[in-house]
């Protein structure tokens, strides 16, 4: 039987979703909890790797497993074995040919941005606060020259181990509420750093410091050192996964994570 589950966590705590050699990951947290379950070990895997430091709403993974269990006893079981900063949302019995990486037609993330002369105490591991005015017009303007599909070299980790830098953007959305800007970025896959790397070309782009046209100059050049810096993990969350219809996956709505807004 192959089990998909829905899963959220805080990342400030771990060297990203991988399972490490030496550090914290939330796998190796995920499967130790579901193995206690299951009365046998698991192994998960994910829709995609997040990073150090990097949160998830809407991470996805499956499992395939002999032990009979109901969805609440998977979602309960593990909840009772997960650290208080992981936690299970839902569970699904799905098709054999489900694969919770190479079926997923699109990810989602959302970056969150405080832009204020004054920091969050509460929210210091949920965003980057930015102390000088930003123009989220700007950032939009510069933010629409990356919508399509582009070699996105210059926005790749120098170590990324992607094997094209290709990907399809379908959506690229900088959003003001108060003090707060989320920058909510949709893709058919992504590589490593890039939502990071391209929030911190807007921000560039956002304080004045360049023109919206930058955006489009980097992405052309392909040189990652052309660009701006890239934004701290912790204002990044991984906020929704899709796949086709035929799977059944629950849909989790995206949250607007924005703690100022009411």
């Amino acid at each position: 039987m192959r089990i998909a589950l829905g899963i959220e966590y805080d990342g400030t705590a771990y060297n990203g979703w991988q399972r490490q050699k030496i550090g914290r990951g939330v796998q190796a947290r995920v499967e130790k909890a579901l193995s206690e379950v299951a009365n046998h070990e698991v192994v998960v895997i994910c829709s995609g790797r997040t990073d150090t430091g990097v949160h998830a709403s809407g991470q996805v993974i499956h499992f395939d497993t002999n032990s009979k269990r109901t969805e609440q006893n998977w979602i309960l079981g593990a909840n009772s074995n997960l650290p208080d900063d992981i936690n299970v949302q839902w569970a699904a019995g799905v098709a054999d040919a489900f694969n919770a990486r190479y079926c997923a037609s699109a990810r989602t993330y959302r970056y969150l941005i405080l832009n204020s002369r004054v920091r969050s105490a509460l929210f210091r591991h949920r965003v980057w606060c930015v102390h000088d005015p930003l123009d989220e017009k700007r950032m939009q303007a510069g933010a629409d020259y990356l919508l399509g599909k582009h070699d996105f070299s210059a926005f790749r980790a120098a170590g990324c181990q992607a094997s094209t830098p290709v990907r399809d953007m379908s959506r690229l959305d900088v959003e003001r509420h108060g003090s707060w800007l989320s920058i909510t970025v949709t893709a058919n896959a992504f590589l490593q750093h890039m939502v990071r790397n391209i929030t911190g070309t807007l921000v560039a782009i956002g304080n004045g410091e360049r023109e919206p046209e930058w955006a489009q100059v980097i992405l052309a050049g392909r040189d990652r050192t052309a660009g701006g810096i890239a934004a701290p993990a912790q204002g990044l969350t991984l906020v929704k996964v899709d796949y086709p219809a035929d799977f059944e996956i629950p849909i989790s709505p995206i949250p607007d994570l924005l703690p100022g807004k009411v």
